[in-house]
């Protein structure tokens, strides 16, 4: 329990966990919304997945991440009063409103270009309750 609630005591992290109301975001949409290095919103995502509040999915190089679907029943009830209190928070709109304006990312490249792009075409459609 002391490990949830030291995860939940960073304003960076519910910045991060504000931008998984929206779905699965990948790491570098993370770094790229919050402006902070890819090193450091690494790190905060590790010590969320530590806490069970984030869950990964490893497409090729790119990390995806998401809310936690717990089985614990307190860490359910936990997740979810965190999730409804970062619907009411200025700064996570914000964070929202610059991920939607991502071009996007981890998705494939023009077939000229080798490797992943982060710049793809189409913007990330996102919903977040006001």
């Amino acid at each position: 329990m002391e490990r949830l609630f030291k995860a939940l005591a960073d304003s960076t992290r519910l910045r991060i966990l504000g931008l998984l109301l929206t779905g699965e975001v990948c790491v570098c949409n993370i770094h790229e919304s919050l402006k902070i290095p890819q090193p450091k919103a690494s790190r905060h995502l590790a010590y969320l997945r530590r806490a069970g509040l984030v869950e990964t999915r490893r497409d090729g190089l790119w990390v995806h991440y998401r809310f936690a679907n717990p089985s614990d029943p307190v860490l359910k009830a936990v997740g979810d009063a965190v999730r409804h209190a970062l619907t009411h928070m200025d700064v996570v709109h914000r964070d929202a409103d610059r991920l939607k304006k991502k071009n996007g990312c981890c998705l494939p490249a023009p077939a000229e270009m080798a490797g992943p792009s982060c710049c793809a075409a189409e913007p990330i459609a996102m919903h977040v309750s006001r």
